[in-house]
């Protein structure tokens, strides 16, 4: 008995000695952005071009607003490091650290994203067609598969597409197309099948969803 209680002594004693070891070898936490100073860098480098709440006003720039901040970190990191190929935005990535880039996308994030709207009537049947069920007899898939029928996207895997832009959606859409943007193997693949009445019609449907 004197034996079982000395094991079972040792035992007690060694649990909390060897919790202290597991806590003090876990990795650390990441860090929170810090959103005031994201404001601060978005400020002093993105504004100009996305407008101050990220709702970029110039047809050929995003609308940056309420996009995943997952998506936006990845953007700018393959900017910085050249895989996605635009001279602009390497020179003003250039100038963001990691944690710079961090707490930018994570300050757009909060910023609500404004609506944007169609404008061509003729064509937005098809861009919703193509939207919603793709063009199977061509194997295009549907944007809605990956993007959600709203547009909303799914936070660390697709970007949020509703309002954004129709200027800037059919120059990415081109860009995947012609070979001058290749950071998206499933949007190449899809771009590539579809022909500039298409990736106008589509464009302009994004744009006008709510």
């Amino acid at each position: 008995m004197k034996l079982l209680a000395s094991l079972l002594t040792a035992a007690a004693l060694a649990v909390p000695a060897f919790s202290a070891f597991s806590a003090s070898e876990a990795p650390a936490a990441a860090a929170k952005p810090d959103l005031a100073k994201g404001e601060a860098s978005y400020t002093a480098v993105c504004a100009a071009c996305h407008n101050a709440d990220g709702n970029a006003s110039i047809a050929i720039n995003p609308k940056l607003a309420q996009q995943h901040p997952e998506y936006l970190i990845k953007q700018l990191q393959e900017f910085k490091s050249g895989k996605r190929n635009d001279p602009v935005m390497k020179g003003m990535a250039a100038a963001l650290s990691d944690a710079d880039m961090r707490n930018v996308s994570y300050w757009l994030a909060t910023k609500p994203a404004k609506a944007g709207f169609a404008k061509d009537k003729d064509t937005v049947a098809m861009g919703e067609r193509i939207f919603r069920g793709g063009i199977p007899d061509r194997q295009i898939a549907a944007c809605a598969g990956c993007h959600s029928p709203n547009g909303a996207g799914v936070p660390a895997q697709y970007p949020r597409l509703s309002g954004q832009n129709a200027d800037y959606t059919v120059k990415q859409l081109h860009d995947f197309r012609d070979g001058k943007r290749a950071n998206s193997t499933p949007m190449v693949q899809v771009a590539a099948k579809m022909n500039d009445k298409e990736i106008k019609a589509v464009s302009d449907y994004i744009a006008g969803l709510r």
